[in-house]
């Protein structure tokens, strides 16, 4: 595995009410994205990609039973995707994997014109927002 460059992400742990239910469509999700499982224990799972690895725990120190994205903390995680092509499939597949789709009157550019992406939010509350790569320009997204 290369050295990971200094200041890239190493890894992101969301605790979550119901590993099961999580492991169901975060574990489908990462998995289509290209990460592998990298860690199992009893109330909790790991999925990497390269040197970077996302966590799902179902802790006993969780103070509510859903995620709320626009209270203070984290609001969504952002994923690179191949392209406009690859958004629309996940977007699809998703919704049998636990996830519906935000927004969906603005779909797939609730985020501006120049903007492709979908959105998606799972029964615990958690959004992903899945951007297709600007294959012209490299430095943006569609």
């Amino acid at each position: 595995m290369n050295r990971p460059t200094q200041g890239t992400l190493h890894h992101v742990e969301l605790w979550v009410p119901d590993l099961d239910r999580a492991v169901a469509s975060f574990g489908w999700l990462l998995e289509e994205l290209g990460y592998a499982l990298f860690q199992h224990w009893g109330n909790g799972r790991s999925w990497r990609l390269g040197t970077t690895y996302l966590v799902l725990e179902q802790s006993p120190a969780l103070t509510a039973d859903r995620h709320d994205r626009c209270r203070p903390g984290l609001n969504h995680l952002a994923f690179h995707v191949e392209d406009d092509t690859e958004a629309d499939r996940l977007a699809r597949e998703a919704t049998g994997h636990g996830w519906h789709l935000l927004f969906p009157d603005r779909h797939p550019h609730a985020g501006g014109a120049q903007h492709y992406a979908a959105y998606l939010e799972n029964e615990d509350g958690f959004e992903v927002e899945l951007v297709a790569i600007d294959h012209r320009h490299p430095d943006t997204t569609l």
